[in-house]
């Protein structure tokens, strides 16, 4: 099984994490913002992925230190469970509808980082969560995951089903590209023969 765990202490925030990619959907997160929580619940449900996470930041001044944080862990407890990331599919996609919000997420894990992010989120809280950060998270996830990560909402109304569907199709996209591929195990997925 591949697990991981992190514990990041920076002077901003606190935060411990543990994963399992072959997991049952199981979760247990607190982060001090209950729509980001809620994001993470969903993702670690709809990608098979046991998820911990406690993170306590400095929420008084402002919400972007725990956001990204949270990103930047989430980011390493992938790179770390991973490992040498020796025959996983190493790429994935997922296209999902919700309700009247459509969107799209494709992920490389390849070893660089980049992101494209496109919410169409015109409001500055959805719930609790400054919206704005959602873009934030997934810069601290690709940086340290070593991810090429592009998200897009094609359209909708509802701003909460825009940053759903937007983790919901992280987690599936996720799910399918650390899966790995049993007629290539002990292959990197990479001509260069490194990631």
């Amino acid at each position: 099984m591949r697990t991981a765990k992190i514990r990041r202490d920076t002077k901003e925030t606190r935060i411990s994490g543990a994963l399992k990619i072959e997991g049952r959907g199981r979760y247990d997160i607190s982060t001090g913002i209950r729509f980001l929580d809620h994001m993470l619940e969903l993702f670690a449900k709809h990608g098979g992925f046991d998820l911990t996470l406690k993170a306590e930041g400095d929420l008084d001044v402002d919400q972007h230190h725990t956001v990204e944080d949270t990103g930047i862990v989430l980011g390493q407890l992938f790179a770390k469970a991973l490992g040498d990331r020796k025959g996983i599919n190493r790429a994935g996609y997922f296209i999902l509808p919700m309700d009247e919000t459509l969107a799209m997420v494709a992920v490389d894990l390849g070893g660089r980082p980049a992101l494209v992010y496109k919410d169409l989120v015109k409001v500055r809280l959805v719930g609790d969560l400054q919206s704005e950060l959602a873009e934030d998270f997934f810069g601290g996830f690709v940086q340290h995951a070593g991810a090429n990560l592009h998200a897009k909402v094609l359209y909708g109304r509802s701003n909460h089903h825009k940053l759903e569907a937007i983790f919901k199709c992280f987690a599936r996209a996720m799910k399918f590209a650390c899966s790995k591929d049993a007629r290539l195990k002990d292959q990197l997925p990479s001509t260069k023969g490194l990631l």
